[in-house]
């Protein structure tokens, strides 16, 4: 319990709102830094789910992974960016309790979902690279039919706990978030109940949710490193390499932005930190993810260029 409120039955307040306090009033260059990001976020995913749903050539089992990772980005920074900018143009940014709770819910359904949807997506390049000739058989339709359903009923379950433990936070006097959105550590710090159980959660899914799966992806590309290495053409060698490289990079990127967002030193991190952190990991990776995965991407070239052919048409 928080000793800043030592009657705790009764200093305990109603809320019906927080005050998000990493605002400062009328921020028209934040408003327009984000409101950029975001349409830049729902285009490049927006990209990628057509182009997978349109090319033939890019109904393969990466790219059927790819186009939910795609969904979990724009489910991300659409639950979280529309709030901010609506935020940094008014004289107090708050938000309601219940979109708070709503908000935090997606919010760590889409975390708990790629987690596990990034560690499908190693085992997918693992098989490839790996086992080729059982690749096929390992990866069938209905396969990656039913690791995409269990990513996101992974993060679902995840999700659920967190936000029902949160749910019965008790909160004294005016409500506010060190933070510019609802998140589980900027909760905690703001609750005057005992706030335990939730911190055990935190720390028993980050092992859970977060470390197995990693876990998963460097096992993963440890073996597929050792069969790259193994094979006797320099040529076959950066083909191989090329098909995960980008992989590799949106792992390292999600998970170290994941990690300094739910493990947090004791001591915490100073509020321009924080918010930092949590813009890298929410707002900004989502962006990044379609542009490193296209970049060197000949396929999703490719096709994009028949799209484009296609629509200039007559």
């Amino acid at each position: 319990t928080d000793p800043a409120c030592p009657m705790e039955g009764m200093n305990e307040t109603q809320v019906t709102e927080f005050v998000l306090l990493s605002f400062s009033h009328g921020q028209p260059f934040l408003f327009a830094l984000f409101l950029a990001i975001y349409l830049a976020t729902l285009l490049g995913n927006s990209a990628i789910l057509s182009l997978v749903s349109l090319d033939p050539h890019l109904h393969s089992p990466m790219y059927f992974f790819l186009s939910h990772l795609s969904c979990l980005d724009l489910c991300y920074s659409s639950v979280t960016v529309p709030k901010v900018l609506a935020n940094t143009l008014r004289p107090q940014a708050t938000i309601s309790y219940r979109g708070c709770l709503v908000q935090m819910f997606f919010l760590m359904w889409c975390a708990g979902a790629e987690c596990a949807l990034l560690a499908v997506m190693a085992y997918d390049r693992y098989a490839a690279v790996c086992q080729p000739l059982h690749y096929a058989q390992a990866m069938s339709r209905s396969a990656c039919a039913t690791a995409a359903a269990g990513c996101w009923l992974w993060g679902l379950l995840d999700s659920a706990l967190h936000t029902l433990l949160a749910a019965r936070l008790s909160f004294c006097g005016a409500a506010r978030l060190q933070h510019i959105f609802c998140d589980v550590p900027p909760l905690l710090g703001a609750a005057c109940s005992n706030t335990r159980p939730n911190e055990l959660a935190l720390h028993v899914s980050s092992i859970f949710v977060g470390f197995s799966p990693f876990l998963l992806v460097v096992i993963s590309y440890l073996c597929i490193l050792a069969t790259i290495l193994g094979m006797p053409l320099a040529t076959s060698r950066r083909k191989a390499f090329s098909t995960c490289s980008a992989h590799l990079l949106v792992v390292t990127l999600y998970f170290a932005a994941a990690n300094l967002n739910y493990n947090r030193p004791s001591s915490g991190y100073s509020p321009a930190a924080d918010t930092l952190v949590s813009v890298l990991y929410c707002i900004v990776i989502p962006m990044l993810n379609p542009l490193i995965y296209s970049l060197r991407n000949q396929q999703v070239w490719e096709a994009l260029r028949k799209v484009v052919r296609a629509s200039g048409t007559p």
